[in-house]
């Protein structure tokens, strides 16, 4: 196990310097802002961000159509549902009609036989009572 030994202020200090002086030593072999490198580095982020830029807007245009397709495929869809429940309901008011049609006619036929009943109901009263003055057959008054 090795022994732990704290440096001193004086290791410390030149530590500190050491590092301060390299930081400054690759401050200072930096190329200058007009050298041919670094140009040509300035020149390849320009690019770089120009094709990044018309990457975006291309994205960007295709973002758009896809929306727009999207919405005139769900406008498509929802005037072929509004045509299919008009059609729904234009079918449901025609079997409406019919329906209301047949239960009136049902209901006439039923009150037709209902009178022609009555009517023979009463055309057996009637006959009856024509009898009642005269006696019944095999049977005499005396």
């Amino acid at each position: 196990m090795a022994i732990y030994r704290e440096k001193d202020i004086f290791e410390r200090r030149n530590a500190a310097m050491e590092a301060k002086k390299a930081l400054l030593e690759r401050f200072k072999s930096r190329p200058a802002a007009d050298d041919p490198r670094v140009l040509a580095r300035q020149e390849e982020r320009r690019k770089i961000l120009e094709a990044r830029a018309k990457r975006e807007a291309e994205k960007q245009r295709l973002r758009q159509e896809k929306l727009a397709r999207e919405a005139a495929e769900r406008a498509a869809r929802e005037a072929e549902e509004a045509r299919r429940r008009a059609e729904a309901e234009a079918k449901a008011a025609e079997e409406a009609r019919i329906r209301a049609a047949e239960e009136a006619e049902r209901i006439a036929r039923e009150l037709a036989e209902e009178a022609a009943r009555k009517a023979k109901r009463d055309a057996r009263y009637a006959a009856r009572k024509a009898r009642v003055g005269r006696a019944p057959p095999g049977f005499s008054a005396r």
